[in-house]
């Protein structure tokens, strides 16, 4: 009796998650953000590498839809609400990059880690409230799953100016 007990809680429980699945190229569209087309490489690398069931992703930046950057450094040129605003911006350029490798947001298990640099003064040491903009997000989207690692650090400069640089891992199907 027990042991059908067990096997009776599995299979609602299995049956409960599956019915919970969360699509996660709706839930980007329900938050009314739009991915963009994702830039070309500035040098000789690639944007995205899968090894086995992870993908890195090379640095981002905070890329507009139109192609232009959001440049300038934090604690002289940006508050840190406009650092916030890059680095969300940041994580939708990340996204759009992981929904063109993949073909589908969905095939997202997990956000593992991120690591995020931040072009600001010397005195600055606020880091973390800018790069909670991309991290916040990543959570909208993808709830527990979206929760990672982080480091988030201060730069003397960044390429072409740009207020924050960004990159992850993510655990993939």
């Amino acid at each position: 009796m027990k042991y059908l007990l067990t096997i009776t809680t599995v299979l609602f429980l299995t049956s409960f998650a599956i019915a919970q699945k969360v699509d996660y190229d709706k839930k980007v569209e329900e938050l009314g953000i739009k991915l963009i087309t994702p830039t070309k490489p500035m040098a000789n690398y690639v944007k995205a590498v899968r090894t086995g069931n992870l993908l890195f992703l090379s640095g981002h930046g905070p890329s507009r839809p139109d192609g232009t950057s959001i440049t300038g450094k934090v604690g002289q040129d940006m508050t840190i609400e406009e650092g916030y605003d890059a680095a969300r911006q940041t994580a939708i350029s990340l996204l759009s990059t992981i929904k063109a490798e993949l073909g589908s947001l969905n095939k997202v298990k997990r956000v593992v880690k991120v690591l995020g640099m931040v072009n600001c003064t010397p005195d600055f040491t606020d880091q973390p409230k800018v790069i909670n903009g991309c991290s916040d997000l990543l959570v909208a989207v993808f709830g527990e799953k979206g929760k990672h690692a982080r480091s988030a650090v201060g730069m003397n400069a960044l390429p072409s100016n740009i207020t924050v640089e960004i990159e992850i891992i993510v655990e993939v199907e």
